[in-house]
C-alpha cells in the first residue's frame, strides 16, 4: 500500500513538503495512546535475540535512524513507534538557523537515492535543549544527539560553536555526536583533518565531561564517505588515541560518477549530498577498513546505503555494532522498521554465531 500512496502522492510532491507531511502524521498518531500502542505492537515488534550492549546502554535491537530526519526532537516516539530502537536528532547547531534556500532536496527515484543541500537548517541547541529537557518519554529507545557547526560561525570559532551545543545537548544526550562530515556547511569537512580534528574532539569532550559529572556521555565523530584511505586511518588512530566511543560511517557524498546514477542528469548534477543505496559500497568499504584498524576498540556505526537487513547484516559482519538508515525509509514506507528486525533476528538464526555481538566483524576478521 506504502508503494502506491508514494506513487500517487508523494512522489508528486516537492521532497521536503512530502517530508513535513508524512513526519507530521507521525507525530499525532504517536500522541494517542491506545493508537500508537497498537502500531508500535504491529510496526516494531520485538525479537529478543536482537538485544544489543553499545556505547555502554542497552538496545532493543541495533538498528535505528540516522540524523537528519528529525532535527529538531520533536518525533522521537513517533519514531521509536516505527521500529527504530534508537534515533540520533540534528543536526544540531549553536545558533539557529535556516539552511540553504529552497529547493535543497531532491530525489532519485531510479537509483533509490536522495540529494540534500539542507544546511543545517534546525531551530539551534537552546530550543532543542529545551525540547528534550521537557520531554517525557512514551517508548523507551535511545537518543543520540548530532551537532554541527552553525554557518556564520568561522572556521577559527568552531571549537567554541561545538562546545556550546555539547554544554546544552550533553545532559539529554545518551550519545553525542561530532559532525565534520555534512558538505552542506562551507568549510566543514575541513575540519576532519586530524590536525583541526584532535583539539576539538577533545574540547567537545571535555565539555560533556564538565557539563555532566555524573555520568560519562559517549562521544562519536561522523566521517565522510569521499575520505582517502589514509585519512579515514588518520581518523580511526585519532579515536583510540582520544578514547573516542565510536565513529559513525558514512555521511553523504560528494561523488557522482562511478556510481551507476541512471535518473535525470539534470538532477544528479545538483549540489548536495548523496545518500542511499548509490552509497553502499564505499561505505562498507569505508567500514570494513575501521573495524580493520580499531577492532573492538571503539564502536563502529554502520550508515549508508542500508535498504534491508541483508544489508544491515553486511555492515555486522564488517564490524558496526549498530547499523543506522533514512534514505531507504522515505522509499519503503513505515514497515521498513518491521521487515528490518524480522529479517536481522532470521538471519543471525540461520548464521553460525550465538549472539549479535558474535558476528560483529567476523568477515574482517577472518581477512586479518
Amino acid at each position: 500500500m506504502y508503494k502506491i500512496l508514494f506513487t500517487l502522492l508523494f512522489r508528486r510532491m516537492d521532497p521536503e513538503q512530502a517530508h513535513h507531511l508524512a513526519f507530521g502524521w507521525i507525530r499525532r498518531v504517536a500522541r494517542v495512546p491506545v493508537l500508537r500502542t497498537f502500531v508500535a505492537a504491529v510496526l516494531a515488534p520485538r525479537h529478543g535475540e536482537l538485544r544489543t550492549e553499545a556505547l555502554g546502554l542497552r538496545l532493543h535491537s541495533p538498528f535505528g535512524l540516522a540524523a537528519g530526519f528529525d532535527k529538531n526532537a520533536v518525533g522521537i516516539d513517533g519514531m521509536a513507534m516505527l521500529g527504530f530502537d534508537h534515533v540520533e536528532i540534528g543536526t544540531v547547531t549553536g545558533e539557529p538557523q535556516p539552511g540553504n534556500p529552497r529547493k535543497r532536496l531532491f530525489r532519485l527515484v531510479a537509483d533509490r537515492a536522495l540529494i540534500n543541500r539542507m544546511g543545517f537548517n534546525n531551530e539551534g541547541s537552546l530550543a532543542v535543549a529545551a525540547r528534550l529537557a521537557s520531554r517525557t518519554p512514551v517508548f523507551r529507545t535511545v537518543v543520540g544527539v548530532n551537532i554541527g557547526k552553525t554557518k556564520v560561525v568561522p572556521e577559527d570559532e568552531a571549537v567554541a560553536d561545538y562546545v556550546k551545543s555539547a554544554e546544552r545537548l550533553a545532559p539529554y544526550a545518551d550519545y553525542l555526536v561530532v559532525n565534520v562530515s555534512s558538505p552542506n556547511t562551507p568549510g566543514l569537512r575541513d575540519l576532519q583533518a586530524v590536525d583541526h580534528l584532535r583539539p576539538l574532539l577533545a574540547a567537545v569532550r571535555e565539555a560533556a565531561d564538565r557539563t555532566v559529572p555524573a555520568r560519562r556521555v559517549p562521544l562519536l565523530v561522523k566521517i565522510a564517505p569521499d575520505l582517502a584511505d589514509e585519512d579515514v586511518d588518520a581518523v580511526a588512530d585519532l579515536a583510540v588515541e582520544l578514547g573516542l566511543d565510536g565513529i559513525i560511517a558514512t555521511n553523504t557524498t560528494i561523488a557522482r560518477e562511478g556510481l551507476g546514477l541512471t535518473s535525470d542528469p539534470a538532477v544528479v548534477k545538483e549540489t548536495g549530498g548523496l545518500s542511499g543505496a548509490p552509497l553502499k559500497a564505499r561505505s562498507l568499504e569505508v567500514l570494513r577498513r575501521l573495524y580493520a584498524r580499531v577492532g573492538d576498540r571503539i564502536t563502529l556505526v554502520g550508515v549508508g546505503g542500508i535498504e534491508n537487513a541483508e544489508d544491515a547484516w553486511q555492515r555486522i559482519l564488517a564490524g558496526a555494532t549498530l547499523v543506522q538508515g533514512y534514505s531507504a525509509f522515505i522509499y519503503e514506507g513505515p514497515f521498513w522498521g518491521r521487515a528490518m528486525h524480522k529479517g536481522l533476528a532470521a538471519r543471525l538464526r540461520t548464521s553460525p554465531y550465538a549472539t549479535l555481538a558474535d558476528a560483529v566483524g567476523a568477515d574482517v576478521r577472518k581477512t586479518v
